[in-house]
């Protein structure tokens, strides 16, 4: 099967994926790119793959031909929210958001971070540290946005992410002992180095602009900050963000 005209009701139809009212109606969502619709295969079938003729001999897509739609360049152009695009696009369940019954391992919450780049950037951060799973706020970033998906780059995969009320998540971990840490540099926080690593805990990252919401540092264990040498205010959230998973996450020793 081959699609040349965007105006094909197929196409119309993942076109409106890129709003989140869609996405719900039609329980989908719509990756684009090489790297990140490879890393979503390992894991899921999609409903819909797309792609174009420059696929043709792709090995890693040798499994998936009689999945394949193929599309045109017109075609992959109207679907792309990139001004480049790389020419294959996956249309995937929406994943249930069920929390998981236990919940060990280590966690990022995200309390109303808008910024999909940041999310994104903190995300594979938590990847990078060998983290069990993001939560995404109330508040912050769809994580279904394609901006988001683009962002995430594929590690969205390798760990899990959910989206919910922070507080819920809270008192989940509080029942079972999991220190639960903000970030906020107040005259009760501690520096971040006085923090034992460990392999179990939750740490909550504020917005942008605003920080950490009071109802939520009052639900914390303990809040920390990173000390600054230098004369700059503050530092972006996805990096602080970077400086505390890597300080508070265990490393197993071989």
């Amino acid at each position: 099967m081959e699609i040349n005209s965007p105006q094909n009701k197929l196409i119309k139809s993942l076109r409106k994926l890129q709003r989140k009212r869609e996405r719900e109606q039609q329980q989908l969502y719509l990756i684009e790119g090489a790297h990140v619709v490879q890393e979503a295969l390992k894991q899921a079938k999609p409903q819909y793959l797309l792609a174009t003729q420059a696929y043709a001999t792709a090995d890693w897509l040798q499994d998936w031909q009689a999945d394949l739609i193929w599309i045109s360049d017109e075609v992959a152009h109207a679907l792309a929210e990139t001004v480049t695009n790389q020419g294959i696009f996956a249309a995937m369940p929406l994943p249930a958001q069920v929390q998981p019954d236990t919940l060990t391992g280590s966690w990022l919450l995200l309390d109303r971070v808008q910024d999909p780049g940041n999310i994104g950037t903190m995300v594979r951060t938590a990847d990078a540290a060998g983290l069990t799973g993001v939560v995404l706020g109330t508040g912050s970033v769809d994580q279904f946005s394609p901006k988001l998906i683009r962002s995430m780059q594929g590690s969205q995969f390798h760990i899990q992410v959910f989206s919910g009320a922070l507080s819920e998540w809270i008192a989940k971990f509080k029942a079972i002992g999991t220190p639960v840490y903000g970030s906020e540099l107040n005259p009760q926080a501690v520096s971040f180095r006085e923090i034992q690593p460990a392999h179990n805990f939750a740490l909550i990252m504020g917005n942008e602009g605003q920080g950490m919401s009071d109802t939520l540092l009052q639900q914390t264990d303990q809040n920390l900050f990173i000390p600054m040498q230098g004369a700059a205010e503050s530092l972006n959230v996805a990096i602080a963000a970077g400086v505390l998973l890597f300080q508070l996450q265990a490393v197993d020793k071989d």
